[in-house]
C-alpha cells in the first residue's frame, strides 16, 4: 500500500483528495493536516511514502515545509499540489527537494497516476511548470552528452519523453534493473540531482522536441 499524507489548509480539498485516493486499492491516506507545522509533525510520526503538499498556506511556507520534510525523511516523496505556478515558487520548491509539481486543475486520473509514480521515485510535472523549468534550465551549464555511452543516450532520450523505467525497459528491450543502472550513471556523469533535471537537460540539448515531452503529460 502507498501511504499518503495530505497537507492543505482547505478542508474541502483535503476531503476530496482523501475520497479520491482511498477509492484506489493500493493507496491509503495515513493522515491529513490543515497547516504546515502540524503536517510536518504528522510526517515525522507517520513516515509516509508520499506527501501531497499545498504551497500557499498560513504559517510555515511550503518551500520551508519541503526542506523540513526531506530533512526528517529523505525517502518520502513530495508532490506539490497547488494553484501557484510562479517561477519563484517552482524553482525554489524543486531545489528544496519536491519530486513533482502539479496544479490543482489536474484531472483525477492524472493525480492518482502521479501518486503512484512518486511512490516509485518518478517525477510528474504539469506542462506549464515543465515549460517554465525548461526556460530556466537553459541558463544552466552541464557536462557534454559525449560523456554518455550510446545506450545511456537512448535511456536519456526516453526520460525526456516522460517514460517510466518500465516503459523504457520495454522500449529498449532491457531489464528495469538495467534501466535503473543507466539512469544512475546518467545522473552521475551529468552532475544532475534527479530524473526531472535529466529530462530537462535532454530537452535543452534537443535530444527530443519539447512537444514530445508535453504530449506525454
Amino acid at each position: 500500500m502507498i501511504r499518503v499524507v495530505i497537507i492543505d489548509d482547505h478542508t474541502v480539498v483535503r476531503q476530496g483528495l482523501r475520497f479520491l485516493l482511498e477509492r484506489q486499492p493500493d493507496i491509503i491516506v495515513a493522515g491529513e493536516s490543515g497547516d504546515s507545522e502540524h503536517g510536518i509533525e504528522l510526517v515525522c510520526n507517520l513516515l509516509p511514502d508520499v506527501v501531497l503538499l499545498d504551497l500557499l498556506m498560513p504559517g510555515t511556507d511550503g518551500i520551508t515545509a519541503v526542506r523540513s520534510i526531506k530533512r526528517i525523511t529523505p525517502t518520502t516523496r513530495i508532490i506539490v499540489l497547488t494553484s501557484s505556478y510562479e517561477d519563484e515558487h517552482i524553482f525554489q520548491v524543486i531545489k528544496a527537494g519536491a519530486l513533482s509539481y502539479l496544479l490543482k486543475d489536474i484531472e483525477t486520473e492524472e493525480l492518482v497516476a502521479a501518486v503512484r509514480a512518486a511512490a516509485s521515485g518518478e517525477s510528474t510535472l504539469h506542462p506549464r511548470v515543465a515549460a517554465r523549468l525548461l526556460r530556466e534550465i537553459r541558463r544552466w551549464r552541464y557536462p557534454s552528452l559525449n560523456d554518455l555511452t550510446p545506450r545511456e543516450l537512448d535511456v536519456l532520450t526516453q526520460l525526456a519523453r516522460g517514460r517510466s523505467n518500465h516503459e523504457i525497459s520495454l522500449e529498449l528491450s532491457i531489464s528495469e534493473e538495467t534501466v535503473k543502472t543507466h539512469v544512475g550513471n546518467i545522473l552521475s556523469k551529468l552532475h544532475l540531482a534527479d530524473r526531472t533535471q535529466a529530462a530537462i537537460y535532454a530537452l535543452q540539448k534537443h535530444l527530443v522536441p519539447l512537444q514530445d515531452a508535453l504530449d506525454k503529460e
